[in-house]
C-alpha cells in the first residue's frame, strides 16, 4: 500500500498506514475540487490525511465573513483535533483541487495508537505544533502556490510575475516561476517542484489556453490581471470552479505610471467578482513589494476603532508608522476611525491628511447645526458637505489599498461591511451615531454608526488578510465623567461661550455609549490583531473637536512605545519559516 507524500517511511504515521486492519477498515477516495470534507459541527468520527491536491480550512461564524484559515497539503491530517479531543468539527474543509484522502475510523485509530504509542505521540507533536503557531499568531497552513493569468486587453504577465518572485525572493524565501512550458507536464513534476520551493508562482499569459485552464487547478490562489485604463471584457464569464466559490480569486488592475487615482474599478468589480482588488502601477517598485507581502503573509493590515474627537489620535499613530517605515496594505475603519482610513487609502500623505481633518472638523465643528430632534440632535447638512468636499465621486473600489468601514444596520440587526460604492456614502452611514445624526438610509435598510455594533473590526480585517494586524482603539480607559454631562448652569452662558458648537452634553452620552466594547468584542479584537495600541485620550472630552494636537500626540507617542517593544518588524510578526530553515525544536 503506498503512503503518503512527505511523510517518512520509518514515521509511525506511515507504519499506522501499512497495519493490516487499517488497511482493511481504511478507506481511499477521491475528493473533487469544490466537494466539502467536512462542515462545522458534524461529528469527527474519522482522522483524514490527504495523499494528493489540497484542503482547504474555513470558519464561517454566524455575523460575521467567512475566515480562511489555510492549506492542507498532501501527507497532514485534517480533523485530528475534534478527533481526539471528542468534539464536533469547529469548521469547514473543502477540496481545493482534485484530491485524493485517506480516512482513518475513529475507533481503528485508538486501537493503532494503544498497538504502537509513537503514532500518538507523533500527531501530537504536530497538533502542539499548530497550536502554539496559533497561539504566537505565526502564520500555518497558508497558501504557496499563486496563479497569475490575464483577463481583458492583453498585458504582459510573465515581466510582471517576475517582478513579484524578485520581491519574494528579498524576503528571505525560495520561488519559482513557471509558464506555459510546463502545461504537459506529468502531475507528479508539479508536486516536486511545489515540494522544493517556498512559493510557485504560475504565470499564463492571453494566448495560453490550455495552461490557463491548468493553472487554474493547481493552485492555493488565483489571481486575474487587467489594465486599468480598459474596460472589463463585456463576455466575461465567471465560472464556478472551487477557488471562485471559496472567495479565493482575487483581482490586480495595473494602472498607468503616473496614474492620480485608479478609475472605473466598480466595472471591473461586476465583472470579474474578486474577493480582493489589488492596484498596481505600471513598473512601481512599491505596489510590486505590496503584492509580495501579501502573497508570504507579511502584509499590513491597519484597523481604526471610532471614539469621536478622541480619533485625532490615529493620525499621530499613523505618523508614527510612517516614521519606522512600516507598510500599510490594507485598512479598516469604523465612524471617525473609518474617515481617517479612507484618507490613508487615497494616498494623503501626512500634510495632506492634516490638512484635510482639520478643515473638516477641527476648525469648526462638524456637529453645530442643532435641530429640532425629530431623528437627531443635528441636521447632519455639515457632515454631508464636508464628506462631498474632501472626499468627492470616489469609489471605494478605485482607491489604492483595500479598503472597507463598518455601519450597524437597523434594519436586520447587523453589521454591514461597505467594500464597494460611493465613499462618501460608506462614510456617511459609519459615521451616523443614533440621536446626533440622521441615520443614512440604503436599499430600504436604514444605516447607523458602525460603532453602535462593531467599534473596533480586527476580526473582518483577519478575514479579508493572513498579515499582522496593527489596530489602534481610542475607546479604552476612563472616558466620560459626571462632569460632562452635566446641565450647564445657564443655558445663555453656555450659547456664548461657544460650547454650544461641540454639541450639548447628551452628545457625549450617547457617543460614549456607542463605543462602548462588550467583553466578547475586547477579547475578539485583542485575539485578532498583532500589535494593539491603546492611545492615552483620557485629556480629549470625546465632542471636543478643537482638541486636534494633544489626541494626535497622544496617538503618535503609543504607537512609538508599541512598536519599541516589538523584537522583530511588524512585517515579521507573522512570518512563515522557510522551508529550508530548521524546524523548531520542542
Amino acid at each position: 500500500m503506498a503512503t503518503l507524500p512527505d511523510i517518512p517511511t520509518d514515521s509511525a504515521l506511515a507504519r499506522l498506514f501499512e497495519d493490516e486492519r487499517a488497511q482493511g477498515e481504511a478507506t481511499w477516495f477521491s475528493l473533487p475540487g469544490g466537494a466539502t470534507l467536512f462542515n462545522a459541527g458534524e461529528p469527527a468520527d474519522q482522522l483524514y490525511f490527504v495523499r494528493a491536491g489540497r484542503l482547504g480550512a474555513f470558519r464561517r461564524e454566524e455575523g460575521s465573513e467567512p475566515q480562511f484559515l489555510g492549506v492542507i497539503r498532501p501527507g497532514e491530517p485534517a480533523g485530528e483535533m475534534s478527533l481526539i479531543s471528542g468534539a464536533p468539527h469547529s469548521g469547514q474543509v473543502v477540496a481545493l483541487r482534485d484530491s485524493e484522502i485517506f480516512a482513518l475510523p475513529r475507533d481503528v485509530f485508538f486501537e493503532a495508537c494503544e498497538a504502537d504509542p509513537a503514532v500518538m505521540t507523533e500527531l501530537a507533536r504536530l497538533m502542539i505544533l499548530r497550536s502554539r503557531q496559533a497561539a504566537t499568531k505565526a502564520s500555518i497552513g497558508e497558501p504557496s502556490v499563486y496563479g497569475f493569468i490575464t483577463i481583458g486587453e492583453p498585458t504582459p504577465i510573465r515581466p510582471l510575475v517576475d517582478r513579484i518572485a524578485r520581491e519574494v525572493g528579498k524576503l528571505g524565501y525560495s520561488v519559482t516561476v513557471i509558464g506555459a512550458e510546463a502545461q504537459h507536464a506529468p502531475t507528479e513534476w508539479f508536486s516536486n517542484v511545489e515540494r522544493d520551493y517556498d512559493f510557485v508562482l504560475y504565470a499564463a499569459e492571453a494566448d495560453d489556453l490550455g495552461w490557463r485552464a491548468v493553472v487554474g487547478r493547481q493552485v492555493d490562489r488565483l489571481f486575474r490581471v487587467g489594465r486599468g485604463d480598459a474596460a472589463p471584457p463585456h463576455d466575461l464569464k465567471v465560472r464556478a470552479d472551487p477557488l471562485q466559490a471559496q472567495r479565493l480569486v482575487d483581482l490586480i488592475l495595473i494602472q498607468k505610471r503616473n496614474a492620480a487615482a485608479p478609475k472605473g474599478s466598480e466595472a471591473w468589480m461586476d465583472a470579474a467578482q474578486p474577493a480582493r482588488l489589488f492596484h498596481m502601477r505600471r513598473d512601481s517598485a512599491e505596489d510590486t513589494r505590496r503584492i509580495a507581502r501579501v502573497l508570504t503573509g507579511q502584509s499590513v493590515g491597519l484597523v481604526l476603532s471610532g471614539g469621536g474627537a478622541r480619533a485625532y489620535a490615529h493620525v499621530g499613530a499613523i505618523r508614527a508608522l510612517r516614521e519606522r517605515g512600516v507598510p500599510i496594505d490594507f485598512v479598516g475603519g469604523v465612524s471617525m476611525g473609518a474617515i481617517i482610513a479612507a484618507g490613508v487609502a487615497l494616498g494623503w500623505d501626512g500634510a495632506e491628511m492634516d490638512e484635510r481633518i482639520k478643515d473638516a472638523f477641527v476648525n469648526t465643528s462638524p456637529l453645530d447645526d442643532i435641530a429640532f430632534p425629530i431623528l437627531a440632535m443635528t441636521r447632519g447638512d455639515k457632515v454631508r458637505e464636508r464628506l462631498a468636499e474632501h472626499f468627492g465621486e470616489v469609489q471605494i473600489a478605485d482607491l489604492w489599498l483595500p479598503f472597507f468601514c463598518v455601519s450597524s444596520n437597523l434594519t436586520t440587526g447587523a453589521y454591514q461591511v461597505h467594500r464597494r460604492g460611493l465613499l462618501r456614502e460608506a462614510l456617511r452611514a459609519t459615521i451616523s451615531l443614533p440621536g446626533v445624526l440622521p441615520p443614512a438610509t440604503s436599499d430600504n435598510n436604514v444605516l447607523v454608526d458602525g460603532a453602535v455594533l462593531k467599534n473596533f473590526p480586527a476580526d473582518i480585517m483577519r478575514a479579508s488578510q493572513l498579515g499582522p494586524i496593527v489596530g489602534i482603539d481610542v475607546t479604552r480607559g476612563r472616558s466620560i465623567t459626571a462632569d460632562d454631562v452635566a446641565r450647564p448652569a445657564s443655558v445663555w452662558r453656555w450659547i456664548f461661550s461657544g460650547q454650544w458648537r461641540k454639541g450639548p452634553p447628551i452628545v457625549s452620552l450617547l457617543m460614549r455609549a456607542a463605543t462602548v466594547s462588550s467583553g466578547r468584542d475586547l477579547a475578539a479584537s485583542r485575539e485578532a490583531t498583532d500589535v494593539l495600541v491603546t492611545p492615552d485620550v483620557t485629556g480629549v472630552e470625546i465632542r471636543d473637536w478643537a482638541a486636534y494636537d494633544p489626541a494626535v500626540a497622544a496617538g503618535h507617542k503609543a504607537m512609538i512605545e508599541a512598536l519599541d517593544k516589538l523584537s522583530k518588524p511588524v512585517a515579521d510578526l507573522r512570518r512563515r519559516p522557510s522551508r529550508h530553515e530548521p524546524t523548531p525544536n520542542f
